[in-house]
């Protein structure tokens, strides 16, 4: 069928220009104006997606052809975009930078082309005036297939200075959508994995998200960027549907021994409470997690670690995601109830799911703080940072996967953990060197790697299933 929904990329040179400032402010401005704007993130990134849906309120959805393969960004688009007047995609480094050593691969290059959507390309103007026209010029030639259909001038100095890349621009005859001064007022903190989720700014990211709205509105032309965005062509695609018995993919699955074999393990008729952590320490997660959840007939509660002495009512299973608990260490370890319970639970063989954030809560110290004491393990924080695309197999037999399953996923942390004696480990990884990684212990994975369970639908339906056996 096809799918007909104006959009647009928004896309940069290299990482560090404004891109996602001048993205979550066209979604405010856009959704201002009383649109309903489809927020979409290029990659794997999840703080960026935050902002996006405190921009536009819905949530923010990431588009990687690297995790869930090509075949599946359209799709996922549909599903994110359904119902909406317009969609905002923020790419990911420069345009054409992908995964590592795979050529255009999961590229913001790459994802436009698979949308058949124009790209904005936003350009760090200063220190330069008349060169802006040969650096445009280069990423518009550069692969004919991608529509480069206008700029966004960023941190322009001053009319003058304005007036000269404008001058330069129609020497290429690249349309200029906007010119944006510097404006300290829009900048966001970051610190050692990028900018500081919502959840930990609440107050200030709403008011950093209305003053780039702001700086939108007065810089672009809203209505040229409209008209651009109607431009793109209908896709040729069926939405993905987390109901669906299986989806394309990256996935090899196999079953456990004794499960159903046709289209995974089933769920029974009863609906499993599935606690998913949440709140100011654990805040990355994808929107689909939770959307396979429930089609694969769990109640999804959330709970916060650092507030709930207690998880829901009748929790069965537990799903700990990422974010930074090594920043509120006291605090989550303070909460000393909720650590035992989670023990309590892990020890009862229940299904517990944890990646990154959540591994370093089931250890037993966190940069010298008692966590959860789930894993013979201690973490700690690192100067290094651990960053990239990984494939990998399950080498256990796991709440999550049966050995032999193959994804893809990435890893992004500045800890390390260091494991006791003879840890049974959940991944097999061939990059960037070959090694194996994360704990299988019971009912518990805990593991380093951010996965995507859009490509792997039988991860959700295998968990939930786990809450029955």
């Amino acid at each position: 069928m096809t799918f007909d929904v104006p959009r647009l990329v928004v896309a940069a040179p290299a990482s560090g220009t404004g891109k996602t400032t001048v993205a979550t402010g066209l979604m405010a401005a856009f959704a201002e104006r009383g649109l309903a704007v489809s927020p979409h993130k290029v990659g794997p990134d999840y703080i960026d997606p935050g902002y996006h849906a405190l921009a536009t309120g819905r949530p923010g959805r990431n588009l990687d052809a690297y995790m869930c393969g090509p075949e599946l960004v359209a799709p996922l688009f549909a599903h994110g975009a359904a119902g909406c007047e317009l969609a905002v995609v923020e790419g990911v480094m420069g345009l054409f930078d992908g995964a590592s050593g795979e050529g255009e691969l999961a590229s913001t290059a790459h994802v436009a082309k698979l949308l058949g959507a124009p790209v904005v390309l936003v350009v760090d103007a200063s220190s330069q005036s008349r060169s802006v026209a040969a650096l445009v010029h280069g990423f518009a030639s550069f692969d004919p297939e991608v529509r480069l259909a206008g700029v966004i001038l960023n941190k322009v100095g001053s009319d003058r200075h304005e007036q000269l890349l404008r001058e330069a621009m129609e020497e290429v005859g690249v349309p200029v959508y906007g010119a944006l001064r510097r404006t300290p007022q829009v900048a966001t903190p970051s610190r050692h994995l990028g900018l500081v989720p919502v959840a930990e700014r609440s107050t200030a990211a709403l008011d950093s998200v209305r003053a780039s709205a702001a700086m939108v509105r007065e810089g672009c032309d809203l209505e040229g960027l409209l008209a651009l965005a109607r431009t793109a062509p209908p896709l040729n695609t069926e939405a993905w549907e987390p109901a669906a018995s299986g989806a394309p993919g990256l996935v090899e699955q196999g079953l456990r021994s004794g499960a159903p074999a046709a289209g995974g393990p089933r769920p029974s008729t009863s609906h499993p409470v599935v606690a998913v952590a949440g709140g100011a320490a654990f805040t990355f997660s994808y929107a689909e997690h939770t959307e396979l959840l429930r089609a694969a007939g769990a109640e999804v509660v959330p709970f916060d670690p650092l507030h709930d002495e207690h998880l829901p009512e009748n929790t069965a299973a537990v799903v700990i995601g990422g974010g930074f608990p090594e920043v509120y260490a006291p605090e989550l370890s303070a909460n000393e109830p909720l650590r035992k319970a989670i023990a309590e639970l892990a020890r009862s063989g229940a299904p517990v799911a944890a990646e990154c954030a959540g591994l370093l809560y089931l250890a037993g110290s966190l940069d010298g703080k008692p966590m959860c004491g789930v894993l013979d393990a201690d973490a700690r924080m690192s100067e290094r940072l651990t960053l990239g695309y990984r494939e990998a197999v399950a080498v256990s037999d796991s709440a999550l996967a049966a050995a032999g399953t193959r994804l893809r996923g990435h890893e992004f942390h500045r800890t390390v953990i260091e494991p006791g004696a003879g840890p049974t480990p959940a991944w097999g990884m061939r990059l960037p060197q070959r090694r194996v990684e994360g704990f299988v212990q019971g009912g518990v994975h805990a593991s380093y790697l951010h996965t995507h369970w859009a490509a792997t639908p039988d991860v959700a339906r295998r968990f939930v299933a786990g809450c029955n056996a």
